[in-house]
């Protein structure tokens, strides 16, 4: 006799667990706690099988009999529903961690504590901002080069290339170490090369013309705003550091009397040490800075906090303030403007190079650590600082030559 919906909701629970069955092998079981579940019973390969179809009311009676005559054709066509069940969760859990975004996370996790965490967050932002939408859940070995093209021209269409090209190299690292670990076959990025338009190169406002460097120096000395501020302002020419790490400059670095700042690898975008050789013009300014932060922990302390340091857009604020507008002059200028002097002036490319804490691309050159080049880097730094000060007295300065230091 078969089941009615009126039949089962008037069952009760009893002490122990019994049946309500219906027809062809479908029945359910109703438990000692009240719980009701379906349940179909079939014969399969000479034997009898359980399969559960579910839970009332989640799954009324007529859906039990749907999902009852399901599993029957499986049976009738040489298919075991409980294995097939069996195997369709085990493709699942083995899609999920085979995803694009779980092999893109393992990637990430493994490979992240090697970078600085402003490089690393924006990694790990692109991802989640502009890939996994549309491909984290795909399994990683099934994606194609046009997929993944599609997914990158979304980025291109806001006019962000520059991104969609960073975009593309990172998905490549993770289809890359896919590859290497068994999830995939290949890495479809190397397909789309030439398919994305090319980024205009990108360069850092720089001020480079002796006399115009010199014009800015001194309206750098007239500067009315902060005292922190104004030897941030003085001091990023003399090192000529990358504006974060200057601003994150802590006092437990430096060595005044040995003229030195030791910046950890932590905080370079290298993950290297840092030496930067301090002038004596350099000294003089940290030791009038320490006399009004060098209780705390940072050398620019935040305006509001001293428990963390100045903004990032504090040193670019303050050209702007004097007169300098974005297009002519930004706090990573100062790199570029000691860079190109310093090369027209015959210093040794290696210790140039060694004291922006460039990436070597040259295995050989790779090879050299954080101290190379170290004296000739001393003689250079204060060389710089004394060509400055040349060039903000205003006089006819000759650039002092590495043999003449």
């Amino acid at each position: 006799m078969a089941l009615t919906d009126t039949a089962i909701r008037n069952a009760k629970p009893k002490e122990k667990p019994y049946k309500l069955s219906d027809e062809r092998g479908l029945f359910m079981l109703v438990h000692s706690n009240g719980g009701r579940y379906w349940r179909f019973k079939y014969r399969f390969g000479g034997k009898e099988k359980l399969l559960a179809l579910g839970v009332y009311p989640d799954v009324p009676l007529k859906d039990a009999r749907e999902r009852r005559d399901d599993a029957r054709r499986q049976v009738a066509a040489g298919i075991d529903p409980g294995l097939q069940r069996k195997a369709q969760k085990a493709a699942k859990v083995s899609c999920a961690a085979n995803s694009f975004e779980a092999v893109a996370r393992e990637w990430f996790a493994k490979y992240s504590p090697n970078w600085v965490d402003s490089h690393s967050s924006k990694i790990i932002r692109r991802f989640e901002k502009d890939i996994f939408p549309w491909l984290g859940n795909r399994p990683i070995g099934e994606i194609s080069a046009p997929e993944l093209l599609t997914t990158l021209r979304r980025i291109e269409g806001r006019r962000a290339l520059e991104t969609a090209h960073r975009a593309l190299q990172n998905c490549g690292q993770v289809f890359r170490y896919a590859v290497a670990t068994g999830r995939a076959d290949r890495d479809p990025s190397g397909d789309l090369r030439g398919a994305l338009p090319p980024t205009r190169p990108k360069h850092h406002a720089s001020i480079t013309e002796p006399k115009a460097i010199g014009a800015m120096l001194r309206t750098m000395d007239g500067y009315q705003g902060s005292f922190v501020t104004k030897c941030a302002l003085k001091l990023a020419p003399l090192v000529f550091v990358r504006p974060g790490e200057l601003r994150k400059a802590e006092w437990s670095e430096f060595n005044l009397d040995a003229a030195e700042w030791r910046i950890p690898a932590a905080r370079m975008k290298m993950r290297e040490q840092h030496i930067v050789p301090l002038s004596t013009q350099a000294v003089a300014i940290l030791r009038e800075l320490h006399a009004l932060t060098g209780t705390g922990r940072y050398l620019f302390p935040g305006a509001r906090t001293n428990g963390r340091p100045m903004s990032e857009n504090t040193v670019n604020a303050a050209l702007r303030r004097l007169g300098y507008k974005g297009d002519e002059m930004t706090g990573h200028g100062f790199r570029s403007m000691a860079s190109t002097h310093l090369n027209e002036q015959g210093w040794h490319r290696d210790a140039i190079e060694r004291q922006l804490a460039h990436a070597e691309r040259d295995e050989v050159r790779a090879a050299y650590n954080y101290a190379e080049h170290l004296p000739e880097r001393r003689r250079m730094m204060q060389a710089w600082a004394d060509y400055l000060d040349g060039l903000a007295a205003g006089a006819a300065v000759i650039p002092l030559k590495p043999n003449a230091a």
